[in-house]
């Protein structure tokens, strides 16, 4: 199994921040710009946006131009079930959920897949400035 942790150290990797938006005061826009400033490549992905700061917005994961080395949820758990099939569906492989959107009916669907998973840790505590 992969360390999410230590892979947002790795050279290029990028991130879907599943649930961005521009709404102030929402962890899905802080999220998104927090890891856009420390140079990471990020896609917003969010199906009720067209953009979120100024960037194009994905409706899902199988809509964007790349498959991202991370997909990021910070969206409610019961959304977030049909978001893991859509993962697998565009083929990406880690799934990070942030503290208060996972829950216990979404572990069968992660641990039955190949996916590498973490739940209930802050990407922005982990990630770093790419370069430092």
């Amino acid at each position: 199994m992969t360390d999410l942790a230590r892979l947002l150290n790795t050279p290029g990797t990028s991130l879907a921040i599943i649930g961005a938006t521009d709404r102030p005061g929402k962890y899905g826009g802080i999220i998104y710009r927090d890891m856009k400033a420390k140079g990471y490549p990020v896609y917003a992905v969010n199906p009720y946006r067209d953009t979120v700061d100024g960037d194009r917005c994905w409706r899902t994961v199988k809509d964007l131009p790349e498959t991202p080395t991370i997909a990021v949820f910070v969206i409610p758990a019961k959304r977030g079930l049909g978001v893991i099939d859509e993962c697998a569906e565009a083929g990406i492989e880690n799934i990070w959920i942030q503290p208060g959107a996972f829950s216990e009916e979404m572990r069968p669907k992660l641990e039955s897949s190949d996916f590498n998973w973490l739940a209930n840790a802050c990407v922005m505590v982990q990630g770093r400035p790419v370069g430092v």
